[in-house]
């Protein structure tokens, strides 16, 4: 019996268990079906011999991809966090997106499982391969990237008309967006994605493009890591004209609550301190399109402030 570590050392299970778990389905005689294929955000391509009927989504993103693909039915295991769609909440968790419980996984045997490329332990990613469980790595990092996701998901899971629609409406409501805000007067505007470290996003970040579509300059656009830390020395310095924070929960306004303390800050001094829910707009899925459209509304209440 050949057993499998982690880099965590503690997490060990049975290769035997796994095989055990996956084996019955290929031992059933099914219908020859045609091989799927597509090209994950690892420029990898990932093929499956007939479209995925039990599909494992590791991350909320993945989940909410999966369903915006029209393959929800499909969807077997999630993990922590995964409360969109609804009905995603009832699918059995393996653990959070960090740390996956292995032993729990194999017992529901996918057939195919969504990973997030820098989000999940590499390590465990990598050993899902090696037994036999393809891997479709996504992290869509562009509004294009959104929607080709959804595209390849549908691909994968034979629901392709159903991600083709979803991923149309996608692309047409962001081309909305920039059409209807590319010529507005910039706001300068700074996105806290965390508040213990102080956390923004770089103009490379899809939140950093949302703010450009919205005819936002970021502050902090120019700043070499994705999601930089900062500090409010460094906010008082820029001085933002709009500040917007989606808190930890979704109807949590705390993290504006503390710029109130900086009256001279131009946000402040305005108005111009906005709440967005964190689910609209830091997961790459569809709902990023809602989320823009709220990051346009604020930062269009700002310009009326003038």
């Amino acid at each position: 019996m050949k057993t499998v570590h982690t880099s965590h050392g503690l997490a060990t299970f049975a290769l035997t268990t796994f095989s055990l778990a996956v084996l019955p389905l290929a031992a059933v005689a099914v219908p020859a079906r045609a091989e799927v294929c597509a090209i994950d955000d690892a420029a990898r391509e990932v093929c499956l011999s007939a479209p995925a009927e039990r599909i494992a989504a590791l991350s909320p993103g993945a989940t909410e991809l999966v369903y915006a693909a029209g393959a929800g039915e499909a969807v077997v295991a999630v993990v922590d966090y995964s409360d969109y769609p609804p009905e995603a909440r009832e699918v059995a968790s393996i653990g959070s997106h960090m740390r996956l419980d292995m032993e729990r996984l194999a017992a529901l045997r996918p057939t195919l499982a969504i990973g997030w490329v820098t989000g999940n332990p590499a390590e465990q990613l990598e050993t899902l391969e090696a037994l036999g469980v393809p891997v479709f790595y996504l992290e869509p990092r562009t509004f294009e990237g959104v929607a080709s996701a959804i595209e390849r998901l549908g691909d994968l899971a034979g629901t392709h008309e159903a991600a083709h629609e979803e991923a149309a409406r996608f692309r047409d409501g962001m081309a909305e967006i920039r059409d209807r805000y590319a010529d507005r007067s910039p706001v300068r505007v700074f996105y806290q994605v965390w508040d213990e470290p102080l956390m923004t996003v770089n103009d490379d970040h899809l939140i950093g493009k949302v703010l450009t579509a919205c005819g936002g300059d970021n502050v902090f656009g120019g700043l070499e890591r994705l999601v930089p830390r900062i500090d409010d020395e460094s906010v008082l310095g820029a001085d933002p004209e709009a500040i917007l924070a989606g808190g930890m929960g979704e109807e949590n306004r705390q993290w504006l609550t503390h710029w109130e303390q900086y009256p001279s800050l131009t946000a402040v001094a305005e108005g111009n301190l906005f709440f967005v829910p964190p689910s609209l707009i830091q997961r790459p899925t569809p709902r990023l399109l809602e989320g823009s459209r709220l990051f346009c509304e604020k930062l269009e209440a700002a310009r009326a402030r003038r």
